[in-house]
C-alpha cells in the first residue's frame, strides 16, 4: 500500500507540474498537442479540448507537448500562430516557469494545509545533558524547560537554538523544574556540529539535547499564510543550497538519492500519518520546482537560459548549438539519474 502511495505522490506532483505548462501555454494561445503523466507505451488516452491526455506505463515523468516544440528533435519547429515556436521569448519564459510555479504553489497549499492542523513542533524541553558543558556547569537538569532566554519568551527547541548560536555574551536562562522557576547564567561556548548536509561546522552551544516533546503549533488564520510562506521558502533555500554544494564537491556524491530513495521514504511517510506524507510530498514537490529550473537544456531552466539568450541578442540561439547542448543537456541528467539509482542500490545492500 505504501509504495502505491508513493506512485499516486509522484504522479500528482508532475501531473500539477504539466498542468502549470499546459495553462500557461493555453493563456498564450499555443496548441498543446500531448499531456502525458508517464513515458513509454500509452495504458490510457482520452481526447479533449483538441489535446490528448494520456498515462503511460513508467510513471517516472511526464510532458506537455506543444506545437513547435519537441526536445527529442530540438531542430523540429513551427511557426503557425497557434505554435509555441511564435511566442515571444517572454511568452516562452512565462510557459516555461508556469511548471516549477505549480510545484511551489503546490507546496504552499500542504504547508497551508498542514498550518491549519496545529503542526507539532520540539518544545524546549532538556534530555541530556553534556558533561562539562556550560548546562551542566551551570546546575541544568534532565526535564528542565527553558521558559525565557535573556527576558525572550521561547516556544520552540528550534526558536531556542538558533538565540544560543547567536549569542555573543552570557545568557540569562528563565527555567521550570517541576513547579518552580530558577534563573540560570551561562555563556555558550564554540563547539564542533554538523549541519543538515552533513557537513561539519563551528557553532555557538550550551551542551544539551532535546527530550522529543512537542506542542502543538499557535497559529493564526493569517499566521497560517505566513507559516505556509516560510516553510516553502525554507524548503526551496535548502533545496538550493544542497544542489550548489553537491555541484561545488561541498557535499559527497554519494548523498544523492534516486527514485528509489524517494518511493521508499514517501512510503515510509505515508504509514507514519497524513501529515508527515503531506510534509514529505511538499518538500518532494519544491525539490521538483527547484531541480528544474537548473539550466540544463534537458530541463526548462535550460529553454529558460536559451530565450533569455534570444531576449538578450535579438536572435535564436543557433540550430547546431542548441542540438548539441540538448543532447548534453540528456547526458548529464540520464547520468544523475544513474548515479542516484547506484546510491540507492547501495544503500539497501547496506
Amino acid at each position: 500500500m505504501g509504495i502505491f502511495t508513493a506512485l499516486l505522490v509522484l504522479s500528482a506532483l508532475i501531473f500539477f507540474h504539466e498542468l502549470g505548462h499546459y495553462t500557461a501555454a493555453r493563456l498564450m494561445g499555443v496548441y498543446v498537442e500531448v499531456f502525458s503523466i508517464g513515458f513509454g507505451k500509452r495504458v490510457a488516452t482520452i481526447k479533449k479540448w483538441g489535446t490528448e491526455w494520456s498515462i503511460a506505463l513508467i510513471p517516472l515523468g511526464g510532458y506537455v507537448r506543444m506545437k513547435g516544440q519537441d526536445d527529442l528533435d530540438p531542430a523540429k519547429k513551427s511557426y503557425d500562430s497557434d505554435s509555441y515556436n511564435s511566442k515571444t521569448p517572454l511568452q516562452k519564459i512565462f510557459i516555461l516557469f508556469a511548471g516549477p510555479l505549480a510545484n511551489f504553489l503546490l507546496a504552499f497549499v500542504l504547508y497551508f494545509t498542514i498550518g491549519l492542523s496545529g503542526p507539532q513542533e520540539l518544545s524546549p524541553v532538556i534530555g541530556k545533558v553534556v558533561q562539562d558543558s556550560p548546562a551542566m556547569k551551570a546546575g541544568l537538569e534532565a526535564n528542565d524547560e527553558i521558559v525565557t532566554i535573556n527576558g525572550v519568551k521561547i516556544k520552540s527547541w528550534n526558536e531556542m537554538a538558533e538565540l544560543i548560536a547567536g549569542s555573543d555574551s552570557a545568557l540569562s536562562l528563565e527555567v521550570k523544574r517541576g513547579q518552580y522557576l530558577h534563573q540560570i547564567l551561562l555563556t555558550p561556548e564554540m563547539n564542533e556540529t554538523q549541519n543538515m548536509y552533513g557537513e561539519t561546522v563551528q557553532r555557538k552551544m550550551i551542551g544539551i539535547s532535546a527530550a522529543g516533546v512537542t506542542h502543538p503549533k499557535e497559529l493564526s488564520f493569517f499566521g497560517t499564510f505566513e507559516y505556509a510562506y516560510d516553510q516553502t521558502v525554507f524548503a526551496s533555500t535548502m533545496i538550493f543550497t544542497g544542489v550548489k554544494k553537491l555541484i561545488l564537491g561541498e557535499v559527497p556524491a554519494d548523498q544523492l538519492g534516486g527514485v528509489i530513495s524517494i518511493v521508499k521514504l514517501t512510503s515510509d511517510a505515508s504509514e507514519i500519518g497524513w501529515i508527515s506524507l503531506f510534509f514529505f510530498t511538499a518538500l518532494i514537490s519544491v525539490n521538483l520546482g527547484v531541480l528544474n529550473l537548473l539550466p540544463i537544456p534537458a530541463l526548462d531552466g535550460g529553454h529558460i537560459m536559451f530565450n533569455l539568450y534570444e531576449m538578450i541578442f535579438h536572435k535564436e540561439v543557433s540550430e547546431k548549438v542548441m542540438v548539441n547542448l540538448t543532447i548534453a543537456g540528456w547526458v548529464i541528467l540520464f547520468g544523475l539519474m544513474g548515479l542516484g539509482l547506484f546510491n540507492d542500490i547501495n544503500r539497501l545492500a547496506g
